[in-house]
């Protein structure tokens, strides 16, 4: 039988043991507690949105609005700026809209739309012309294969093109490049808009007119 003096001893053992890790857990700063600790998701530091605030009037340049695509936080989001074009009830005004939205995606975004997290990938030079003879309607070809862009940089032109005149009837884009192959028409989907670094969806390599079957 265990005698009061040993229970005492192991008593007291028990209670240094106890008291050592306590000591070890507040020097890690960790604070021994029973009750589980939801923190909630972590804050996101990139707002993604371009406020007024941030805007000076002077920043603020005469023209038409438009609304172009850029990349934050690994996706595509919309930001509005103003953007000149020249006649827009000129015949070819589909071509000059394009023109104007894809300078306005070679831009380095301003210092507000820096400062919420925007970058664009569409680097210039790059130069967008009307369709050539047999091309489908509505064709735009660039002065690069769209397949040798970066795919990002393909997402935010198809988007902004497809939420624009310089799309086509059915909501796609027709891009060319300046060789010989053909047209091919692009799609601006949510999953696009989701992840712009995968790639982005097409109709395939369209007819010509005079291909077409009669």
């Amino acid at each position: 039988m265990t005698s009061p003096r040993a229970r005492a001893r192991r008593t007291v053992a028990a209670l240094a043991v106890l008291t050592s890790v306590v000591a070890v857990l507040g020097g890690c700063g960790i604070r021994p507690t029973q009750v589980p600790v939801d923190a909630g998701p972590a804050p996101s530091r990139v707002p993604c949105e371009v406020t007024g605030e941030n805007i000076t009037p002077q920043a603020q340049p005469q023209g038409v609005p438009v609304r172009v695509y850029l990349v934050c936080a690994s996706q595509l989001e919309s930001v509005d700026r103003t953007a000149r074009i020249p006649d827009e009830k000129a015949a070819d005004s589909r071509l000059r809209v394009a023109q104007a939205l894809l300078g306005e995606l070679v831009k380095e975004p301003s210092a507000p739309e820096h400062e919420a997290g925007f970058a664009t990938y569409v680097r210039g030079p790059l130069v967008l012309s009307g369709a050539r003879e047999g091309d489908p309607a509505g064709t735009l070809r660039l002065s690069r294969q769209p397949e040798d862009l970066p795919t990002a940089a393909l997402a935010q032109i198809v988007c902004t093109f497809a939420e624009s005149r310089a799309a086509s009837a059915d909501g796609s884009v027709v891009l060319g490049g300046p060789g010989e192959y053909a047209p091919r028409g692009y799609q601006c989907t949510a999953g696009t808009k989701e992840r712009p670094d995968e790639a982005v969806p097409t109709l395939g390599a369209l007819p010509s007119p005079s291909s077409s079957p009669s």
